[in-house]
């Protein structure tokens, strides 16, 4: 007999006559009966698979029987769509109802396969399933990760800051450390040196020559040629005058004056840099009284740019015990090593560092005792880093601060910017903006530790720093989004995302997977429970979790998902590997666990659990025995959670003794009616487990045979269908523990 619906085309003409009609209902067709038939001539007797539901009493009346197909396949009403409509009752959607097939990198939605999907199998009177709503793979990455980016930042390019380049303070120090000279005209009538707690120039009697009384009040400086400073001196004398200042090194210098009066004040010259580098030459022969200076600054102004202030160290507070980032080493103590934190020793009262000093009498250098604060990264010079701390000592006393890369690999003697703090019985803080100059980074070109001297006074003492910060400035036109404007843009997304899916969906899709594979499979908390899915640097995942928090991504999706579903929603969460045996189903056990605490806020209502089950049939028998303990033992946990159970994703391969994958072609007939056994076997599990009251269904996700070229697995997988459509052994082992048989 031949083929007589040619609307069909040869393609059915694979199809064998024992393929009952019922599979493809309504299909007006005949074949001629294929020549190979041994041994399956016992298929063709077999009804349509959804009919054996109701042949046994222990199946819920509301028992789901799924098979999962792309909806382009079910939307072109061929034959996957007969086979559907002819033995199932739900329809999955493999991919297409997946966030990234229908949002793209710029965020617009198309939703035209999945209206076209739902309204197709309303006609046929097929369910459609919901898979899946939150995932982390399948994501449109490239538009998340977009509307995460740095936002940018208005600056007005009229305005200025004023950046400090150089800085001394003669009020912290012991000595004037500078070149100075006096000429013989004025030797006995004129000093330069340390007093009242700053730098005091006398002159009783003017020189005939202004440049008779000559000093440098800064030197090491890090001025560029051809950019423009401004000189700041806080200043003030017995009486109003003036001083000749000149900045730059001795081959060339820009010559100014600074005027003063009788009161502390800021006093300005500006400057643009003639040579690089060099010191501060002033002059004041010319002047009779007292020049009294306090502290020394240059500076430049730039356009405000947004500075992102970068932690280079942590646990600054001290409150944790991490002392990476801390190191001392004491006179006679101790060597080198992590500085000590202890309770009390810190800012009122709470954890601090604490550096003892009690042999600074015995030292030699004043180094023997050191503070080291150790950055996380290099600094190379022009590096902008904002440095503050608390700090005190038993015993009043002063500092120096050195620069080396690592703690104890010296660089330079100083670390400039006020950073050598004198000590005091009280709490001070330090609080500065710096720039690594070329002496702190020495011919390295880097630098990574600032080094306080703490023997550079001989008491014996003890030395306290808390509340350190430093961090490095980095100059940019945006700023990150805070985690939670991270997090509130993620749940607008998960708004549109949700709210459009169930919009195209019309009520009609009302049981969805809400999240999907959300639970790692490892790395348990104190309770044992596995942690959830993060970031694994795979770039073409997003986890929505790292963003939203393990409590608020579960529960947001659900919120959203009955929020704008239909009122008989039914939410699912849906993960692989929960029959596993080699962690005793500790997988399952978790998720179980985390649905506890998801739902903990009397708010978050979880249906159901979707196993997914791709398993495999082992012809060892040790090995299968296992598989199938832990098949049961998944089953009475799942029963016991109270929960709905759906399979949602069945498919099965084999391994032969040797642990080979074999395909369709090289499976003898006992190797494959052992898959078929092991399909009966399986549903018969779960019917005889799982009260009829929590019996979701099951979902078949490979229902056609598919050989390593095409399954999602890259191995042979056995359906209920070989690929030729024809009934295999598994449909009846299937057809036979649904049915109870």
């Amino acid at each position: 007999m031949k083929h007589t619906n040619k609307i069909l085309g040869t393609m059915l003409l694979s199809v064998a006559v024992f393929t009952s009609c019922a599979d493809m209902d309504p299909l007006e067709y005949a074949f001629e009966k294929p020549a190979n038939m041994e041994g399956m001539e016992y298929l063709a007797d077999y009804e349509a698979l959804k009919d054996y539901k109701s042949e046994n009493s222990s199946v819920s009346p509301d028992f789901k029987l799924g098979i999962a197909l792309a909806a382009t396949e079910y939307n072109n009403n061929g034959m996957w769509t007969r086979l559907a409509n002819a033995n199932f009752d739900e329809i999955v959607a493999g991919n297409e109802m997946k966030m990234s097939s229908i949002v793209n990198e710029k965020g617009a939605m198309d939703f035209g396969t999945v209206s076209a999907f739902v309204t197709n199998a309303e006609n046929y009177g097929m369910n459609v399933y919901g898979h899946t709503l939150a995932w982390h793979s399948q994501q449109p990455v490239k538009w998340l990760n977009t509307i995460l980016a740095d936002k940018e930042i208005d600056v007005d390019p009229e305005a200025k800051v004023e950046v400090e380049d150089y800085a001394f303070d003669y009020t912290k120090s012991d000595g004037f450390p500078f070149w100075s000279e006096i000429n013989a005209e004025i030797k006995g009538t004129a000093s330069i040196g340390m007093k009242n707690g700053c730098l005091e120039i006398s002159n009783a009697v003017a020189a005939s020559q202004n440049y008779f009384l000559q000093y440098h009040i800064g030197d090491g400086l890090p001025t560029k040629t051809d950019q423009e400073y401004i000189l700041k001196v806080m200043i003030k004398g017995s009486s109003e005058g003036s001083l000749s200042v000149g900045v730059g090194p001795w081959s060339g210098r820009a010559n100014g004056s600074i005027s003063f009066g009788t009161d502390w004040e800021e006093k300005e010259f500006k400057f643009t840099a003639v040579a690089d580098g060099g010191h501060i030459m002033t002059q004041s022969g010319s002047f009779v009284g007292t020049i009294q200076i306090k502290s020394v600054r240059i500076v430049h102004l730039e356009t405000p740019v947004m500075e992102i202030a970068k932690p280079i160290v942590s646990n600054g507070d001290a409150e944790g015990d991490d002392v990476t980032n801390f190191v001392s080493v004491e006179c006679q103590g101790k060597s080198q090593g992590g500085c000590t934190i202890a309770t009390g020793a810190g800012y009122k009262g709470s954890r601090g560092f604490v550096i003892d000093g009690s042999n600074n009498p015995s030292a030699s250098q004043n180094w023997d005792t050191q503070f080291f604060v150790y950055a996380n990264e290099p600094l190379k010079e022009g590096d902008k880093i904002h440095f503050s701390f608390r700090y005190r000592a038993d015993v009043a006393a002063k500092s120096e601060c050195q620069t080396h890369n690592t703690p104890g690999a010296y660089i330079h003697w100083n670390a400039g910017s006020g950073l050598a703090v004198n000590f005091t019985n009280d709490w001070q803080t330090f609080d500065k903006t710096i720039v690594v100059n070329a002496d702190m980074v020495g011919s390295g070109g880097q630098m990574q530790t600032f080094a306080w001297n703490l023997a550079a006074s001989r008491d014996a003492n003890k030395y306290y720093f808390d509340d350190i910060v430093m961090e490095k400035l980095v100059s940019a036109n945006s700023i990150p989004l805070t985690d939670q404007e991270k997090k509130d843009t993620l749940i607008w997304a998960m708004d549109k995302w949700i709210s459009g899916m169930m919009e195209a969906c019309d009520g009609k899709v009302k049981a969805w997977d809400v999240v999907n594979e959300a639970i790692s499979g490892g790395d348990p908390d104190s309770e044992g429970v596995y942690a959830l899915q993060h970031d694994n640097g795979d770039a073409n995942n997003f986890f929505w979790q790292d963003y939203l928090g393990d409590l608020d991504y579960v529960r947001t999706a659900v919120a959203k998902a009955r929020e704008y579903g239909p009122e008989d929603i039914k939410l699912f969460i849906n993960d692989y590997n929960l029959e596993s045996d080699w962690d005793d189903n500790a997988k399952l056990k978790s998720l179980i666990a985390w649905i506890k605490r998801w739902e903990a806020d009397g708010v978050t209502k979880i249906d159901g659990i979707g196993t997914q089950m791709h398993l495999t049939y082992y012809s060892n028998e040790d090995i299968q025995a296992s598989k199938e303990k832990h098949i049961t033992k998944m089953f009475e946990l799942m029963a016991a959670s109270g929960k709905l159970v759906r399979v949602s994703e069945l498919d099965i391969a084999f391994k032969d003794a040797e642990g080979n994958n074999l395909t369709a072609e090289q499976m003898s007939d006992e190797q494959l009616r052992k898959v078929s056994a092991f399909y009966k076997w399986l549903i018969q599990q779960y019917i005889n487990i799982i009260p009829a009251a929590q019996q979701y269904g099951f979902c078949i996700w490979t229902a056609v045979d598919a050989d390593p070229s095409t399954s999602w697995t890259h191995q042979q997988l056995y359906g209920l269908w070989d690929k030729n459509f024809n009934r295999t052994h598994a449909y009846a082992g299937f057809a036979d523990g649904l049915a109870g048989k």
